[in-house]
């Protein structure tokens, strides 16, 4: 119990200073006198905006302590591009990597209670701002702003929550006692709609004073997730093949206006993983952490290699997709190629340069760094663009040459000039596009769910072992995780965890 109580401090002790720590991360908070602490967490209606301000902010520290271990995307490991190490104290991993998750997976727990802590924190800030009257035309714009974006963030949590466990609960008032069940698919995508078109509306098209890659959120970043969303909404459980043409909409807005939200590909895939770059133009809605400030990112840097370059062990790349992965420019960008990772002695398995990092910003030796999350990418964004036009049937133009900027920028060559010996423009477009965002977005937790709403678990998953990848001794390497639980559908959303079904008996479905 004593033990119980000690974390609770010791996560309080956290996020409090987290509070203060955001602030400093985002140029647009303001310069307040109150502690931040105090107003953050003194109960009751609002009654200026400065007390609205540290309320988001406060919002932000919820996310942040949500999001700062790979916790957060465990449940992506099931992915064909992502494996963990056979021993170690990866075992929570491997659940997922090897499709047997238990109810008591701790990933699954702690991730369940930060995200519902940072939904009850926007709640709060909802609830607490319904009394807030302003006079002043400036006040009321930035109070329509906030407001706007902790919908943002209420809507994102509960996608990505649903993403992982499919049906959720969806509270909406800031009552910790509330005893939900579980809503439907579609209510819970509806809710999410909801979420994001309030933010949508509220939002500026750049969030004043922030770095590039919208740290926070702008009409463009919500209107990004609406087209994710609406692109999983066509896709397995739901499968409503209308909402594919709505995906390609959204994703159209976002492009035919990325110059107003400052969104554009970079032009070498390779900046987007190193230290200077983690604020650019591609990054449609960026989760920012900060060393220094108390504030790091656990989910690079050391965590990615083995322990023959005296790494965490725990984000290693699948070597059968590494051996598919297409040669060039991209697949140098992806991984670390340079190493003789077939001989390792510990697990000889590919490294993720999109994890460890570019030599030059060695950030090997730590597991705390100042990487950013680039959440949704403006490249995911011309891809959903182009899927989702040829999904719906309304194939054009401008559809294959949001495919072919990314097939350019993966070869090396200028993104926005057309090269015969790369462009298509006939074939499957949907399907060229679904194969893209393959090997585009390769480590970075998004293939999970693309087989999922694809049904294509089964297919990705029961063909992993390696074909060509021999050691110096010219054994082929094995597949280091075998998958042991089911492929099928039955088992594509991981379980709701049993101390929440301790809690509240009606989650259990």
């Amino acid at each position: 119990m004593k033990t119980t109580y000690n974390k609770k401090i010791k996560s309080k002790i956290r996020y409090l200073l987290s509070v203060v720590i955001i602030t400093s991360i985002f140029q647009s908070c303001a310069d307040l006198d109150e502690d931040p602490t105090i107003a953050q967490l003194a109960p009751g209606a609002y009654s200026k905006i400065q007390e609205l301000e540290l309320g988001v902010t406060g919002v932000h520290a919820r996310l942040n302590d949500a999001s700062w271990m790979t916790t957060f995307y465990a449940p992506f490991w099931a992915g064909d591009d992502i494996t963990t190490h056979f021993g170690s104290n990866k075992a929570e991993f491997r659940e997922f990597d090897q499709r047997q998750v238990s109810q008591a997976n701790s990933r699954v727990k702690n991730n369940w209670e930060a995200i519902y802590r940072t939904i009850r924190a926007a709640n709060t800030v909802i609830s607490n701002n319904e009394g807030l009257i302003l006079t002043d035309p400036g006040e009321i714009e930035t109070q329509t702003r906030l407001i706007a974006e902790v919908y943002f963030l209420r809507g994102v949590m509960f996608f990505h929550l649903a993403r992982i466990h499919g049906q959720i609960p969806l509270p909406l008032v800031p009552d910790p006692d509330q005893q939900l069940g579980l809503s439907d698919q579609v209510t819970v995508y509806e809710q999410i709609e909801s979420d994001l078109l309030a933010a949508e509306s509220g939002l500026p098209d750049v969030y004043p004073g922030v770095n590039a890659g919208a740290p926070r959120p702008n009409s463009g970043s919500a209107r990004a997730l609406l087209a994710r969303l609406y692109l999983d909404w066509a896709g397995f459980p739901v499968k409503d093949n209308a909402k594919y043409a709505e995906a390609a909409t959204s994703a159209k807005q976002v492009i035919d206006n990325s110059a107003a939200h400052n969104f554009a590909l970079l032009d070498d895939l390779e900046d987007l993983w190193t230290l200077a770059n983690v604020f650019n133009s591609e990054s449609v809605w960026t989760i920012p952490y900060c060393k220094s400030c108390g504030q790091p990112n656990r989910k690079f840097g050391k965590l990615g290699n083995p322990s023959d370059l005296a790494g965490w062990q725990e984000t290693f790349a699948e070597i059968r997709f590494f051996e598919d992965f297409p040669e060039g420019p991209r697949k140098e960008a992806t991984y670390r190629t340079e190493h003789d990772w077939e001989n390792f002695n510990d697990q000889p398995t590919p490294v993720f340069k999109k994890i460890v990092g570019p030599i030059e910003d060695n950030l090997a030796p730590d597991f705390q760094t100042d990487r950013n999350d680039f959440f949704i990418r403006y490249a995911e964004v011309l891809l959903i663009y182009a899927e989702a036009s040829a999904r719906s049937g309304n194939i054009t133009a401008e559809a294959w040459e949001a495919l072919n900027m990314i097939r350019r920028r993966a070869e090396g060559l200028p993104f926005n000039t057309p090269n015969a010996g790369v462009d298509v423009t006939t074939g499957d477009l949907a399907e060229l596009a679904f194969t893209e965002r393959k090997w585009e977005f390769a480590g970075e937790y998004l293939r999970w769910n693309d087989l999922v709403r694809m049904e294509r678990v089964e297919q990705a998953l029961s063909n992993r072992t390696p074909q060509t990848s021999m050691n110096s001794s010219g054994e082929l390497l094995p597949e280091f995780n075998p998958i042991k639980g089911s492929l099928g559908t039955d088992n594509y959303f991981a379980p709701i965890p049993q101390r929440e079904i301790d809690l509240n008996p009606s989650v259990n479905n």
